[in-house]
């Protein structure tokens, strides 16, 4: 059984997967900073000075002047401005990675050899005869009626 989970374990799918999700921790880590540290406070000037981590309703009825004094109150919250936020995380989120998934397309292209086209079979050839052009099937030029197959042998 230790045996199969070492096998298992160590399977490069395995190990691809954790690095992904190591880096998608520390990628989601710098997301966040760029949305809370510098999308957030200019979005803020832009809207009034609006704070979106204070943006919430309050479930008591009471008005609460931060999320903070709200939560020190006891007071349950609807925090519609977090998800404000998390909705710009997610669209900056997509966005990087659409255009890394773009880039490695990208280059993949480039790596990749152009595939020549086979050559096409022919489907016409030319009378010996006249030099008209004719079907390859053709046993008789349809402009000379010279029979192809004397000729040709």
């Amino acid at each position: 059984m230790f045996k199969e989970f070492k096998e298992f374990a160590v399977k490069g799918n395995m190990m691809d997967l954790a690095v992904g999700v190591i880096i998608g921790g520390a990628f989601n880590a710098l997301v966040s900073s760029l949305v809370n540290d510098i999308i957030m406070p200019l979005l803020s000037l832009i809207t009034g000075k609006i704070d979106f981590n204070n943006l919430f309703i309050a479930l008591d009825g009471e008005k609460y002047t931060t999320l903070e004094a709200a939560k020190e109150a006891g007071a349950s919250t609807v925090n519609y401005g977090s998800f404000i936020s998390g909705i710009i995380n997610f669209i900056i989120m997509a966005f990087v990675v659409f255009l890394i998934v773009k880039g490695i397309n990208k280059l993949r292209r480039l790596g990749e050899k152009p595939v020549e086209a086979a050559p096409a079979e022919p489907t016409t050839k030319v009378c010996p005869f006249c030099q008209s052009e004719i079907s390859i099937k053709a046993t008789r030029c349809p402009h000379c009626t010279s029979k192809l197959e004397e000729a040709e042998a």
